[in-house]
């Protein structure tokens, strides 16, 4: 457990809600960070911890829908927690309506259906590669050797980037979405900053009809876009696109290791593939995101102030039991009208048609080559929290 200082109980705080829980290192997360998380569930629907400086946690699905919605009570303005004043305003994604919009016409376009049908050939060949390097092994790492490798390189196809720059992204993205400390968290904006100059200068001399060219050459009613609004949005797409499809990728794929049967009927059935992955988005919850109280009120009789923030974890959202029947079962078959996977409202993730594409691709490809497989006898897979969830370790065996 993290052992910096825990913040004083603000008076406001009724005692019967506070809850010591390090959302970078709760019990239990390295072996099971989904469990880990729902221990808050034996608690108060609404908990305060000491950790990071003070903060609430939503933990029932019913009020993270509320609050991931009402930008006028609960901003997206710091979306991590602490918060970074000194940190580029990450675009879209930490801005409120009506701001927010012109961020994400910007980005749309390039993540939209069309653009992402084109994009499924490559993804598909991409995703043939690097199976046929690894199925003639018998086992692999599947973090390291395929979930980390086809969403960075997929993403710096789209953005034109080299691909040899992957390794280097990789780290500063796990800075970013898993940091040990504040000073992680610094490295990760100053060390992208530093890399992403030479390409901005770069692409403004010979833009392309790439996603990088198309974000460091707009304009905003008629302006330029300026150099803080520049870091921001380069930040969000870049460390918002490597690492939560990395997650998704390997928790699924631990899912289907583990549950012959759901991989069995999958196989069988494969019309059932884009309910499934509905299902395992809402099973492994990924992304943790904060909102910022933006005045003093009261919410379900609690006294919320100005400046605090509230964490709002997708993970809790999607085992609520209040939401879900038995939410820790996997069910494909499981009528999911609507989970927390990719946010809500405006703010909803632009990239989730790509996610949802990378997954099906990825099952489709590996079932052809990898019908039956395990996770490796004797070895234990390793997740992590923070704010982003993740599996750093997922041995697997076939024969």
């Amino acid at each position: 457990m993290n052992t910096m200082a825990l913040a004083a109980r603000p008076a406001h705080v009724p005692p019967e809600v506070v809850v010591d829980f390090d959302y970078r290192e709760p019990p239990g997360h390295a072996t099971d960070v989904h469990l880990a998380w729902k221990a808050l569930h034996g608690g108060p629907d609404i908990v305060w911890t000491p950790r990071h400086g003070g903060h609430w946690i939503a933990t029932r699905a019913a009020d993270i829908d509320v609050m991931q919605t009402d930008h006028t009570r609960f901003s997206y303005r710091y979306m991590t927690i602490p918060k970074m004043p000194e940190a580029p305003q990450l675009a879209p994604l930490e801005y409120d309506p009506p701001d927010h919009t012109r961020y994400r016409q910007l980005l749309s376009p390039a993540f939209g259906p069309a653009v992402m049908q084109r994009l499924e050939s490559d993804l598909r060949r991409l995703t043939i590669e690097l199976l046929e390097e690894i199925v003639p092994r018998g086992r692999c790492d599947f973090f390291a050797d395929f979930a980390k490798r086809l969403p960075v390189i997929t993403f710096l196809r789209l953005v034109d980037l080299p691909l040899s720059d992957r390794e280097h992204l990789l780290e500063l993205t796990e800075l970013s979405v898993r940091p040990k400390s504040e000073a992680d968290r610094v490295a990760a904006f100053t060390g992208l900053e530093a890399y992403t100059q030479h390409w901005i200068a770069e692409r403004r001399r010979n833009p392309g009809p790439d996603l990088f060219s198309r974000m460091v050459n707009a304009k905003f009613d008629g302006r330029p876009i300026n150099d803080h609004e520049l870091r921001g949005i380069l930040m969000n797409v870049i460390f918002g696109g490597l690492d939560t499809v990395t997650s998704a990728l390997t928790f699924s794929a631990h899912c289907l290791a583990t549950q012959p049967g759901v991989r069995a009927e999958l196989q069988a059935v494969p019309s059932l593939m884009t309910n499934a992955i509905e299902e395992f988005l809402r099973r492994f919850g990924i992304p943790n995101t904060a909102r910022l109280i933006t005045h003093d009120f009261e919410y379900n009789g609690l006294q919320f102030r100005e400046g605090e923030q509230i964490l709002l974890p997708k993970t809790l959202h999607g085992l609520d039991d209040r939401r879900y029947a038995d939410p820790l079962r996997v069910d494909i078959h499981r009528d999911i009208r609507r989970h927390a996977a990719f946010g809500d409202g405006p703010h909803r993730c632009p990239g989730s048609f790509l996610a949802r594409m990378e997954l099906r691709i990825f099952m489709e490809e590996w079932f052809a080559r990898v019908p039956d497989f395990r996770v490796t006898e004797g070895e234990q897979v390793r997740t992590a929290s923070g704010p982003v969830n993740g599996m750093l370790y997922l041995p697997l065996s076939w024969n």
